[in-house]
C-alpha cells in the first residue's frame, strides 16, 4: 500500500474533515469545555495563550479560542490552515494560524502558556528522534511551568488487540449521509500501521463516492510517550482518561520545568 505524506493526508480530507464528526460544531464544543477545564484546573482561570501546534482545520483550536483564551495555531497542512483560517473568520474568532511542522515551531521561546497537541497528531511521527524532537520545540516554547497536553488514542488496548478496521461512523448532511470508517494495516513490529480513510459520500445524480486516504502511525503506549515526555524535560507527568476529563481521547498533561 502507498502512504502518503502527512501533509499530503490532510491537504486531501481538510475540505471533508468535519465529516467525521456526526455534529462538527458540537464535538468542538465538548472538546473545548474538557480541554478548558483540564488547562484551568492546572493554571487557573486564565485566559492563556496557547499554541495548538496540529490544528488541523480549527477543531480544539476554535473551540478553546472561543471560550476565551489567545489561541495561536500551526499545521503541516497547506489547505488544513487554509481551511482553519476560514472557518475562524466565518465565526468571528480571533485565530491566528501558519503552515508549521511541529518538529519545526517557529516560535519564539517562552510565549506560550500552554501547548496543545490534541487529535492523535504526535503519534503521525515514526521515530523516536522525531517525537523527542517534537517534544523539546514544545517545550522550548512554553514559559517555565507551563503546560503541555497530548490526546492519543488508547494504544495499550489497541497494541494488544491489534485491530484491523474501525466501527462506520455516520454523518448527515445537506446532500444525505455521509459514511466514514478506517482500514488498519499492521506493520511487523506491531507497533506502526498503515491506515485508509474511507469516506462514502452522496454522488451528484444518485450513487456514491469513494474518497480514500492513506498514512501511517506509531502506536505509542502511555508508558512510551509518558518516558518520551520526561526525557524531553517536562515534569508531573499525569493522564486522564475520557471518563474524568470528558475529552474523546485519553490525555496526557505535563509541565515545562525550568
Amino acid at each position: 500500500m502507498v502512504v502518503s505524506s502527512v501533509g499530503d493526508f490532510y491537504d486531501a480530507l481538510a475540505a471533508d474533515y468535519h465529516l467525521i464528526f456526526p455534529d462538527w460544531d458540537a464535538s468542538m464544543a465538548r472538546q473545548a469545555a474538557a480541554l478548558d477545564g483540564l488547562v484551568r484546573a492546572r493554571l487557573g482561570a486564565g485566559p492563556h495563550r496557547v499554541l495548538d501546534c496540529s490544528c488541523g482545520i480549527g477543531t480544539q483550536a476554535l473551540g478553546l479560542a472561543g471560550v476565551g483564551h489567545r489561541v495561536v495555531g500551526g499545521d503541516l497542512s497547506p489547505a488544513a490552515v487554509a481551511r482553519a483560517t476560514a472557518e475562524a473568520a466565518s465565526r468571528g474568532v480571533e485565530l491566528p494560524v501558519a503552515v508549521a511542522d511541529m518538529r519545526a515551531l517557529p516560535y519564539r521561546a517562552t510565549a506560550f502558556d500552554v501547548v496543545v497537541c490534541a487529535d492523535n497528531s504526535l503519534p503521525h511521527l515514526l521515530t523516536a528522534d522525531d517525537v523527542r524532537t517534537a517534544l523539546v520545540g514544545m517545550r522550548r516554547v512554553l514559559r517555565d511551568d507551563g503546560l503541555l497536553v497530548l490526546s492519543v488514542r488508547d494504544y495499550d488496548e489497541i497494541r494488544a488487540a491489534r485491530p484491523t478496521s474501525t466501527s462506520p461512523q455516520v454523518s448527515t448532511t445537506a446532500q444525505g449521509r455521509v459514511i466514514t470508517f478506517q482500514l488498519w494495516h499492521w506493520h511487523d513490529d506491531g507497533e506502526r500501521y498503515d491506515l485508509e480513510h474511507f469516506q462514502v459520500i452522496p454522488a451528484e445524480g444518485g450513487g456514491w463516492e469513494v474518497r480514500v486516504r492513506r498514512t501511517a502511525y506509531w502506536a505509542l503506549t502511555r508508558g512510551e510517550l509518558s518516558a518520551a515526555v520526561a526525557d524531553a524535560g517536562f515534569a508531573e507527568v499525569s493522564w486522564h482518561d475520557p471518563a474524568d476529563s470528558g475529552f474523546y481521547q485519553p490525555v496526557l498533561t505535563a509541565r515545562r520545568v525550568p
